[in-house]
């Protein structure tokens, strides 16, 4: 099998020109160049290669994207996430999956509870995380992202946070078993 990297173009040539002495010669002065464009293919693969964004490029891709929920300031990271999912978020706007997408990139966790789960009005949702980073100083950012890919007729009636906590629980007893005199 001929390897792409390493082929020259003279091991291609049919056989009625492959023995011509000009032929050849430019076969072999073309392979370097072939060669060097054949290294630089592997560059055209933008989402190959999302871990060595950087900053603006990766803010070049959210613009051309259309994110519509992207913050400049978010760390490098998670802006890669939304950038690599934009197209997947496009196809899935206005669905629970992609609000649920969006906040587990965005904030680690979230579940998207609808209207009959929990006994709401219809066309009404929440979130529920257990982030502890999402504190009323994030609310805003956390509504402001759940807003962005929410269908428009849906109502987020509110976000729930919880919070769970390993606790050392102890439990004691006393059984005493024996018979009183009184004289």
């Amino acid at each position: 099998m001929i390897n792409i990297q390493t082929v020259s173009l003279r091991d291609i040539l049919p056989p009625s020109i492959a023995n011509d002495p000009t032929v050849a010669a430019a076969a072999s002065a073309l392979d370097a160049e072939l060669q060097a464009t054949t290294a630089l293919i592997s560059q055209l693969d933008i989402y190959g290669r999302s871990e060595e964004w950087t900053s603006e490029e990766t803010d070049e891709l959210a613009w051309e994207y259309h994110i519509d929920y992207y913050d400049p300031d978010l760390p490098l990271e998670q802006r890669r996430q939304l950038v690599v999912n934009a197209i997947p978020f496009h196809r899935r706007k206005a669905t629970p999956s992609a609000v649920e997408d969006l906040i587990t990139i965005l904030f680690g966790s979230g579940k998207v509870e609808e209207w009959f789960e929990y006994g709401g009005a219809p066309y009404h949702f929440q979130v529920a995380t257990d982030n502890p980073d999402v504190t009323t100083a994030r609310a805003q950012e956390f509504i402001q992202a759940v807003e962005s890919v929410k269908r428009l007729s849906a109502v987020l009636d509110r976000v729930v946070i919880s919070q769970t906590e390993d606790l050392n629980l102890y439990f004691g007893g006393a059984l005493h078993i024996g018979e009183r005199l009184t004289v």
